[in-house]
């Protein structure tokens, strides 16, 4: 019988012997149901319609495959041109684009709002700020103060609502920042837009739903065009951060990964996933802190342990203190028991080749020659006997220079009152960081970040990706609200050095 045939008897089968087969409920009578099958596309759609169905709907089912996402980097670490680095999302419906601050110190994703009070509109990053309307996106929706996800964020104090709000109330928050700066607005749910990358190699462009902040109001520092952006994106590891929605949604992976090139054009490498380098490093995140807090033991210089009490880092129980690894922040601040020991050991150090100098509070030196061959390497030890180790030029800043000296200064500062210490962009450029929130570890890696990395969409899987400059690679490569307030101490350092 030819297949032809088989095929017809078949079809005769589905189209007339099925409808008419009896199904038995559970009580043992025979019920006859008729089950009525349409197709979406007529016999004739042609070959090119059923494919480009077809891609559609793998487009579908990809989206709900765990991999690498990969977001853009722009900006750098050095605080006399950007001093910030920051991506660009995609949200709504249709996408509209927006650059936004990468700050591992805060939980929420922002983007300035139509109309928005006090919000800059122009920016001296060269880049054409954007401004979010939810009545122009289909898919957008707001959150009610009545709705169980605004309960949740009110529990991390991410959300207000008054205590006469109904349930037409939207659920707004408010973030007031040390420098003085704020914002305030409302949560929106709605689309965000993701380069995924798979094992295979293959990058899908898949979307998912966020609820993020829409700013309408802001102030102090934030209103300022230098170095404006549209938003900030936070990546903490609570429940309201995108990093937290994703992975709880089964989206993206629980790791993130950066590398942030610390050349003066910046840039770097930023993915949801696992930076894979043979010589990270990990310590163990101190558990129950708003922020990514680490406990540091020790700092020495070129192998020699300053006279530090290492009960001085410690993280209290109420969330004060301790060592938090913050990217929104631009320098780096020492608790003062901490602080004056590392600018005595540096000076003792090098005051026979470099002179040093105190301008306007800061401790300088007039060098002649190169920094690292002149400066000591610097050690930060953590729990689990994990180091840092540190070149010069991630605790110094060259101020410009005298004949042919120039003036390097230290970038760290003493960290005013707060006994607690922030490594920011100026300890975090030039290393692979990687922010395992299900292992509850964090791990770092001196690297050259314009250099390809391998990634794995999973701390436990063996797919690996390369990303950043995205191929597929069996193994790993042999080369991988608290930050917005240390803005304002940032730019207190400068004002006193310009």
């Amino acid at each position: 019988m030819s297949s032809r045939i088989i095929f017809l008897i078949a079809a005769l089968f589905a189209l007339f012997i099925l409808p008419q087969i009896p199904i038995v409920e559970a009580s043992g009578e025979a019920k006859a149901t008729i089950l009525t099958v349409e197709r979406a596309l007529p016999f004739n759609s042609g070959l090119e319609k059923l494919k480009a169905h077809d891609k559609a709907r793998h487009g579908r089912l990809l989206e709900a495959i765990p991999g690498v996402v990969d977001f853009p980097v722009d900006g750098s670490s050095n605080p006399f041109s950007v001093g910030l680095y920051y991506t660009r999302v995609k949200l709504g419906n249709p996408p509209r684009e927006f650059y936004v601050q990468i700050d591992t110190g805060s939980d929420i994703l922002w983007v300035t709002c139509s109309p928005c009070n006090g919000c800059p509109t122009s920016s001296g990053l060269n880049i054409q700020l954007e401004s979010f309307d939810p009545t122009l996106s289909s898919t957008a929706s707001l959150i009610s103060c009545s709705s169980r996800i605004c309960s949740s964020f009110i529990e991390t104090s991410d959300a207000v609502c008054t205590s006469s709000a109904t349930q037409r109330s939207l659920c707004g928050y408010s973030f007031r920042y040390g420098d003085g700066s704020g914002t305030s607005g409302y949560y929106v749910s709605d689309a965000i837009y993701l380069d995924s990358v798979l094992d295979n190699g293959q990058v899908v462009n898949s979307s998912a739903n966020v609820i993020f902040g829409c700013s309408n109001f802001q102030s102090g520092d934030l209103t300022k065009p230098d170095s404006a952006v549209d938003g900030i994106f936070g990546f903490g590891q609570h429940g309201p951060s995108v990093v937290s929605q994703l992975s709880s949604a089964g989206v993206t992976p629980k790791v993130f990964s950066h590398c942030l090139k610390g050349a003066d054009n910046g840039g770097g490498i930023l993915v949801l996933g696992e930076i894979l380098e043979p010589r990270i490093v990990f310590s163990p995140l101190v558990q129950s802190q708003p922020h990514y807090n680490l406990n540091l033991q020790g700092i020495s210089i070129n192998g020699r342990a300053l006279p530090i009490d290492p009960s001085v880092f410690s993280t209290s129980n109420t969330g004060g203190g301790g060592t938090i690894v913050d990217s929104g922040t631009t320098l780096a601040y020492l608790v003062q028991e901490a602080y004056d020991p590392f600018i005595y050991g540096i000076t003792a150090m090098v005051s026979q080749v470099a002179q040093p100098q105190v301008i306007r509070g800061n401790q300088c030196f007039v060098v002649l020659g190169r920094v690292d061959q002149i400066f000591p390497f610097v050690t930060l030890t953590f729990e689990g006997n994990a180091r840092m180790v540190l070149k010069p030029e991630d605790y110094l800043l060259q101020q410009g220079s005298i004949g042919d000296n120039a003036i390097w200064c230290i970038g760290w500062q003493k960290s005013q009152g707060q006994g607690v210490t922030i490594l920011g962009d100026i300890v975090l450029k030039d290393k692979i960081f990687v922010y395992d929130l299900a292992g509850q570890r964090l791990g770092w890696a001196n690297y050259d970040c314009s250099l390809s990395v391998n990634v794995s969409s999973s701390t436990a899987t063996k797919g690996v990706i390369n990303a950043g400059q995205v191929n597929t690679n069996e193994s790993p490569s042999p080369r991988s609200s608290l930050s917005i307030m240390t803005l304002g101490l940032t730019l207190i350092f400068l004002n006193t050095l310009l």
